[in-house]
């Protein structure tokens, strides 16, 4: 029997969620609407959920959920990629549902590989194009400052590629994580200039000529620019969306530093970097599984948002499940 109606999660006000019943999403011609099976919590929803001045409530139903996989529910007229049944990943908005729809581009088939597997298509994608942006290659020094969701598959990836890698993190259940995860130095992120003094040290004072912020905000910011070799390259990663950044030109200049901003905005883009997470997960490159810590059912959305805020000791991923 064809539904008409779903659940939805709804923020209504900073901190409060409501769980309510809406109308199922109608595809339109080139899109699918999907049957989510669970959505993965993004830092970036953080900021709606605590009341940034720039957002407004009640947010869509569903709304700010944009790492969502699940089964294709129905298509639209001229959707010729996919049929319903077919398990897919997708970049949506409104993943806090039973229920979302997304352009047929924005979609990837996931294969019987990864039948039981979560898979927040977005931010695994989002590691893979941050690791092309970043062109990391075989005996790089790559120094990645903040070992979190993000960064630990960027460590992942660039382990594989060969590289030597150095982790900076303030936990230390991510440093444990980091090791092994293949990282050959790992560093606890707890005063700066010693950071920068045991990186001069694994170097022999050369520092990395690839290093890679993943954590947000501004003393990592710093903290990378510092660890940057000569014609280095800088890779922005972390979410800077919270309010402005200061950043020393003066270093960035001396050292002639390639700064590189690697977040994508081309869904096209996206949808590459999601199918090459799909065949580096299969090829056993990139190994998430580990990484999601926490799950929560849709109506306890509350409770995972507090968590991921608070970021515990053994927190790595919230995803909500359907």
């Amino acid at each position: 029997m064809n539904r008409t109606k779903m659940k939805a999660a709804v923020l209504d006000a900073p901190r409060r969620f409501m769980l309510t019943e809406v109308a199922l999403p109608e595809p339109s011609s080139q899109q699918v609407c999907v049957r989510l099976e669970g959505c993965g919590i993004c830092a970036s929803n953080l900021a709606p959920w605590e009341g940034k001045p720039w957002f407004s409530y009640p947010m869509e139903p569903g709304a700010p959920g944009h790492e969502a996989w699940g089964v294709v529910y129905s298509i639209g007229s001229e959707v010729t990629q996919f049929r319903p049944g077919d398990r897919v990943g997708l970049l949506s908005f409104h993943g806090f549902a039973e229920f979302d729809v997304a352009e047929q581009s924005a979609v990837v088939k996931l294969p019987k590989e990864l039948d039981h597997s979560p898979f927040p298509a977005e931010p695994l994608g989002c590691a893979m194009n941050v690791s092309r942006r970043a062109k990391i290659q075989k005996d790089d020094i790559v120094a990645i400052v903040g070992i979190g969701f993000l960064g630990a598959m960027i460590l992942q990836l660039a382990a594989s590629a060969g590289a030597t890698v150095i982790a900076i993190t303030r936990r230390s259940e991510t440093l444990r994580l980091a090791k092994q995860y293949g990282a050959s130095a790992c560093i606890p992120m707890d005063d700066h200039w010693q950071v920068i003094d045991r990186v001069k040290q694994l170097t022999n004072g050369r520092l990395c000529n690839v290093v890679i912020e993943a954590a947000g905000k501004q003393w990592p910011l710093d903290l990378a620019a510092e660890l940057s070799s000569e014609r280095g390259r800088l890779v922005i990663a972390g979410y800077h969306q919270d309010g402005p950044r200061q950043v020393n030109m003066q270093l960035r200049n001396w050292r002639g530093l390639d700064v590189i901003n690697a977040h994508e905005r081309d869904p096209e883009v996206y949808r590459q970097g999601m199918g090459e997470a799909i065949a580096a997960v299969v090829e056993g490159k990139l190994n998430p599984t580990a990484l999601y810590s926490h799950y929560y059912p849709l109506d306890e959305i509350g409770a995972a948002f507090e968590t991921a805020a608070n970021r515990p000791e053994a927190f790595i991923k919230g995803l909500v499940k359907l």
